[in-house]
């Protein structure tokens, strides 16, 4: 609901601007992959290779092997958390962040109770675990191949939409390793990382919906509270956001509604450049927020996707303006309209950033070194 108070309003470039400082595109920063993963709360990765384009649009001197041992060394995991999708989190967040959406995660298993009558989940949850522990990491296929000895009659894929998430179930490597492939394969996070580590986890439950509210408006805000449960999946946060309150500072948007945000988290001049960058599908700039016009022009919405596709995404000014491919040596941008400065300029700085990203990240067998190139077009050829 639109605020009646008084609290100042933010633009909508201001929030751009804001967002964007959070989100670490305005510029890349030193800063290790690990504590990137960690301040951005996690990384999209429904995809395997989106996290490591992620990092490169907002890391200086970011190389995909960064990422690729922290997840061989299980620093980081690839699972199910927010938004009942895969993200890639440090363990120490995994840990912490998934019994803070496991609500969540039940109401999903609600949806599929017609699949599960006479099935009972606590002894479902307590065979999945044995099972997957008791041994080497298990496909998807083999849990479910399992659990249907106990119940027979049950709906295949709801006993596997149960164990999934019922259990924190992480896709072990090399699954999710750059440069590497292998098929799908589970264990619990503690199996896999252990319940606690060195690096000052304490495991799980040891962070509050408070916490994460702070967290989230550090690396989204400012926000609402109907921008957060988007981002995680989660409702009723409105209680959490209002014993916060007096913590936070209050903004309303262009349309009234009520903003949150910490005190002293960068908020830009509006004016503040910001390079163009090349972002791939499913970043969570364009996912985390109810209301995405901070991002993504009325104008251009819904062209991020094609029924079930997402495509990778180029921002321009800060705003969703286009999309790209790389493929046999050619990195090709579709804009959706002009550039929005002087059509010349843009494209050359354009250009610039598509020359680093081959330059950092495409590595093609049939391409000789430093033969790739830049043009614009349709991505559909």
């Amino acid at each position: 609901m639109a605020s009646r108070t008084t609290h100042p309003v933010i633009g909508t470039r201001s929030l751009n601007r804001a967002t964007l400082a959070r989100q670490l595109l305005l510029g890349r920063v030193g800063m290790s992959a690990r504590d990137a993963v960690g301040h951005l709360l996690g990384l999209q990765a429904q995809n395997v290779k989106p996290p490591y384009y992620q990092l490169h649009a907002r890391l200086a001197g970011f190389r995909p092997a960064e990422l690729a041992g922290l997840m061989e060394s299980r620093e980081v995991v690839r699972m199910v958390t927010v938004r009942s999708t895969l993200h890639t989190h440090t363990a120490h967040d995994a840990l912490t962040l998934r019994p803070l959406v496991q609500p969540a995660r039940d109401r999903e298993v609600g949806h599929f109770r017609k699949g599960l009558v006479g099935v009972d989940l606590e002894r479902l949850t307590a065979r999945a675990r044995a099972f997957v522990e008791a041994g080497p990491p298990r496909t998807m296929g083999e849990i479910r191949e399992e659990l249907l000895t106990q119940w027979p009659g049950a709906d295949p894929q709801a006993l596997a939409v149960a164990a999934r998430c019922r259990l924190p179930l992480v896709q072990v490597t090399p699954r999710g390793v750059w440069g590497r492939s292998g098929q799908v394969r589970l264990t619990t996070l503690e199996n896999w990382v252990g319940s606690g580590r060195a690096d000052g986890a304490v495991g799980v439950g040891a962070a509050s919906l408070a916490d994460l509210v702070l967290r989230y408006l550090g690396a989204f805000g400012p926000a609402s509270v109907k921008d957060m449960q988007a981002w995680a999946g989660l409702t009723r946060l409105r209680e959490v956001f209002e014993r916060l309150r007096p913590r936070l500072v209050v903004f309303r948007d262009e349309s009234g509604a009520e903003l949150f945000d910490l005190p002293d988290a960068p908020r830009p001049d509006p004016s503040t450049p910001a390079p163009p960058r090349f972002l791939p599908e499913f970043d969570n700039l364009l996912l985390s927020h109810a209301d995405r016009t901070r991002v993504i022009p009325a104008e251009v919405k819904g062209r991020s996707w094609a029924g079930n596709q997402a495509y990778r995404t180029l921002l321009l000014d800060g705003f969703l303006a286009g999309l790209w491919k790389a493929e046999a040596g050619v990195l090709t941008v579709e804009l959706f309209a002009p550039a929005s400065k002087e059509a010349k300029e843009a494209k050359e700085e354009i250009v610039a950033e598509g020359e680093s990203l081959l330059a950092a990240m495409e590595e093609d067998p049939r391409t000789p070194a430093g033969r790739w190139s830049v043009r614009f077009g349709s991505i559909h050829g």
